[in-house]
């Protein structure tokens, strides 16, 4: 449908369900043509057609308009030479997470009961990346209807869903969920989806259905282009015949000359038995279960690697250190910082992911050379600039180079950066990343493909207390913990009363929390952090002590006088200590770490150390 309305003058960025009661003349062309092509199953142009889809155009109070509008004009076109399949399509989408189940069995309730009161002859979910949530669809629609249920999956990894679940497991938990027919469309084209076919553990029972695309897309001046032939779709339709398929058809790039070129190759034929059994190496938990590989010479040994951090802090108190990486191209002052904290005691450096959108050294390849001098890395991961693509390939590249710990963030908007033209990506949240990295853990990619080994990544989450309602704060806390985090860093604190408020609140939670604490360099970099920096909060009286101090070394010893003192007060509730380094001032930090030893020995032998 999208793909006709394109070629029809359509523009791309509109919504085209929406044309279903602004153009319907259009869509009935559409299906028309199809109709006439020889196809005798018609969708409806309802695939984006819910409140969450039809929300980014502002049309999510349309949603009932638009399906029993789609159902009708489908309709009219098919008269009695087709059935009409009213399309539900997936609500998350491309993206690997979004609505919970709870949103979702709304969102699909009111989509599925517009579409039936129009009375179609089937209903079709298509372009489902998680089984997940294609049980959800059909658990709405079981509730709702008696109609038959073609349920599609669309893999991004030949053979698993993108919440790992080998092919033919998905097919029989489908049929369980009341699927009349399961199946495949879109993300490939013919060849591949015949592969995954041959190789699927298929039952003789099973009903299948397959929408590949046209090939793969292409632009050529700003035009949008499927590369296979009608021709080629004819000839490979006889394949997926062969194979038992049941209802063949097209996705993205299929003209009505595909459908036609299929519909003649199979006329008159009987459907064929389905060719059970297949030649699956990986089906089943194979699919699952990560092969046995050779460590990679790169990785360091766990044990030289030391106690990571959030188990070190469940029993001691842990110091973590902040040095922010470079902006120019020397690592030189960084590697000099990194290795006196290290020796001052520091259980871990970490290095921030370009922080307030400043562009600064690769904390990935800082964090192999600290590797090689046996400090010990803890980086941040941002959510802004790198697509899932380049996210996945990072954590890959950390993994060979025996990087484990790391903690996953939202990140600065590029506008308020050096790059203001830059373009935030933000694929996912901070919640998802966690999700996805834990997934590596399981030895499974972020599309759900099984992976050679297991990754070892420890994840850590951000919080921050300085927000005008704490209890909603906590309850997001809480969410990251649910989705995976180890352990918890915080915003600089600098009221020594906060930490007992912040310790009661948190009492709960099960994982470390490492409070954070920066030393300040004057009363010009207090006043900045206080009323310009997101997600830090002076006191009256650190203010009123920094502006007394003034500036130079006077200012910096009161800044660490403060530190030392909020230390002492945070030791005596919690057991991870974040110290993040000003402006390079490592030797603040290095005393700061020291500081942190000498209490703990002091707190261990007078017996007051945090439960």
């Amino acid at each position: 449908m999208a793909t006709q309305l394109y070629q029809m003058g359509t523009p791309v960025g509109i919504c085209y369900e929406a044309l279903c009661l602004e153009r319907p003349n259009a869509v009935t062309a559409v299906h028309k043509s199809y109709l006439e092509a020889g196809a005798s199953l018609l969708e409806t142009n309802t695939f984006g057609a819910n409140a969450h889809g039809l929300a980014r155009y502002g049309l999510e109070g349309k949603v009932v308009e638009i399906n029993r509008a789609a159902v009708r004009l489908a309709r009219q076109v098919a008269g009695e030479q087709a059935y009409v399949a009213g399309t539900v399509g997936s609500v998350r989408g491309v993206r690997p997470a979004g609505p919970v189940r709870a949103e979702l069995e709304a969102i699909y309730r009111e989509q599925i009961e517009a579409l039936l009161t129009e009375a179609p002859d089937a209903l079709l979910f298509e372009t489902f990346y998680d089984l997940d949530e294609l049980e959800i669809a059909l658990d709405v629609a079981r509730s709702l209807t008696v109609l038959p249920s073609i349920a599609q999956l669309s893999l991004i990894d030949l053979g698993v869903t993108r919440d790992g679940v080998a092919l033919s497991d998905a097919f029989a938990r489908l049929y369980d969920h009341g699927a009349s027919i399961v199946g495949l469309n879109c993300r490939f084209g013919p060849s591949d989806m015949l592969r995954v076919l041959e190789k699927a553990n298929l039952r003789a029972t099973d009903r299948i259905s397959v929408f590949p695309n046209a090939g793969l897309l292409s632009v050529t001046d700003g035009a949008y282009h499927y590369a296979s032939e009608p021709e080629y779709f004819g000839e490979i339709a006889q394949s997926f015949h062969a194979m038992g398929v049941r209802i063949i058809g097209g996705c993205c790039g299929t003209t009505p000359d595909h459908i036609r070129a299929m519909a003649n190759a199979v006329a008159g034929r009987a459907p064929a038995p389905v060719k059970a059994g297949g030649n699956a190496a990986r089906e089943g938990t194979d699919a699952r279960r990560p092969r046995v590989a050779e460590r990679s010479v790169l990785h360091s040994d766990d044990a030289s690697a030391g106690e990571l951090v959030h188990e070190k802090a469940r029993h001691t108190h842990t110091v973590i250190v902040e040095l922010d990486p470079p902006k120019d191209l020397s690592p030189n002052v960084f590697l000099e910082g990194a290795r006196a904290l290290h020796a001052a005691g520091a259980d871990a450096v970490t290095l921030a992911d370009n922080s307030l959108a400043v562009t600064r050294m690769s904390n990935m390849a800082l964090g192999a050379m600290m590797k090689q001098m046996g400090v010990e890395p803890l980086l941040h991961m941002s959510c802004r600039d790198r697509n899932l693509i380049g996210q996945q390939s990072h954590l890959m590249g950390l993994h060979a180079l025996g990087i484990r710990q790391v903690l996953a963030i939202t990140g600065d908007p590029s506008r308020f950066g050096d790059f203001p033209g830059a373009t935030s990506v933000f694929d996912v949240s901070s919640f998802d990343l966690i999700r996805m990295i834990k997934q590596l853990n399981d030895g499974r990619s972020f599309t759900g493909r099984a992976l050679d080994e297991c990754a070892r990544f420890t994840v850590g989450a951000a919080f921050n207390p300085h927000v005008r309602h704490l209890d909603k704060a906590i309850r997001r806390l809480e969410r990251k913990v649910e989705a995976g985090a180890d352990f918890i860093m915080t915003q600089p604190i600098y009221d020594p009363e906060f930490f007992d408020v912040l310790a009661d609140l948190t009492s709960h939670v099960n994982v470390p929390i490492f409070v954070g604490i920066m030393p300040l360099l004057s009363a010009r970099n207090a006043e900045f952090l206080h009323n310009e920096v997101p997600g830090i909060t002076l006191t009256d009286d650190v203010r009123k002590r920094m502006a007394e101090a003034g500036t130079g070394a006077h200012a910096r010893s009161v800044g660490v006088e403060i530190a030392r003192e909020l230390v002492d007060a945070a030791m005596k509730r919690f057991r991870g200590i974040y110290l993040i380094t000003p402006m390079m001032r490592y030797e603040m930090t290095v005393g700061l770490v020291e500081h942190v030893a000498r209490t703990a020995r002091n707190m261990d032998q007078a017996g007051s150390t945090p439960a």
